[in-house]
């Protein structure tokens, strides 16, 4: 086990989730979690968070985080974590890379055939400090030029899954949606498939982060890190993973999420931080 500055090995690693928490997505925090305990003798636990409030106060030493609240507390001053690894996701689409897309959805019997087709009509995101549900489609409406009001009604659902039950109920007319939760809602409730149809992609995006606390030494970072980048060695845990549509972790830096920065900038540039 890596020793702090000092020699004092941590007594124990707290994580963290603020993604999506459907029962397959949580097993898969619970797996990493498990993981990093097992191998590095270090008791661990998972805390599912309803909040960035915790975030925020640096509560946790390990966090699943979207990249959104990551990239927006930065610019706030609060550079509190540190990136290490992010997954690689099943599926040739993905090109082997740690990148996922936000999926445009409708009811499979609706008219529409494209994102421009939703003009006017109404629209749910999970929550507005997602990227894959609310930035991503903040800055396609501004790529777009459509910053005057493009939606008729925007509704918050909560979560990815309440808003693709909204759309296949046919309460609103379409949303975007994490690619690797709609892939598991898709799989584990087949009525839902039948109902709902993807009409465009918008990304890729580098997809959500490990984050690990700056409060952690480097070497303990380093060794987690390590852990999350040869799980999937281990063939039990490669099974585990691919139940949550994962193939791998792979490492990641700051850097690696450039791409949300420059789509948060344009946002910001033009003025449009609401979707509309």
């Amino acid at each position: 086990m890596p020793e702090r500055e000092g020699g004092t090995p941590p007594d124990r690693l707290r994580f963290g989730t603020y993604l999506a928490s459907n029962v397959t997505a949580v097993a898969l925090y619970e797996l990493v979690t498990e993981e990093v305990g097992r191998r590095l003798g270090v008791p661990c636990e998972l805390v599912v968070e309803a909040s960035y409030e915790s975030c925020e106060k640096d509560e946790n030493e390990v966090c699943f985080v979207c990249s959104l609240p990551y990239v927006t507390f930065e610019r706030r001053g609060l550079d509190l974590a540190i990136p290490v690894a992010a997954p690689v996701l099943e599926g040739v689409r993905y090109g082997g890379r740690p990148i996922y897309f936000s999926d445009v959805i409708v009811h499979r019997d609706s008219p529409f055939q494209s994102f421009l087709d939703l003009r006017g009509r109404s629209w749910a995101y999970n929550e507005p400090l997602s990227h894959s549900g609310y930035g991503i489609t903040r800055y396609h409406l501004v790529r777009l030029g459509e910053t005057n009001g493009f939606f008729g009604e925007v509704v918050e659902a909560g979560f990815h899954q309440e808003a693709i039950r909204m759309v296949a109920q046919g309460d609103v007319d379409g949303s975007a949606i994490d690619s690797q939760v709609l892939g598991m809602e898709l799989r584990d409730h087949p009525d839902l498939a039948e109902q709902v149809q993807v009409v465009e992609a918008l990304g890729p995006s580098t997809i959500q982060p490990v984050a690990v606390s700056r409060r952690v030494p480097e070497d303990v970072r380093e060794a987690i890190r390590k852990v999350l980048v040869t799980m999937a060695e281990d063939p039990a845990v490669r099974e585990r993973l691919s139940g949550a549509l994962v193939e791998r972790f792979v490492p990641v830096d700051p850097g690696s999420y450039d791409d949300i920065r420059m789509m948060v900038d344009a946002c910001e540039t033009a003025g449009f931080l609401e979707l509309r």
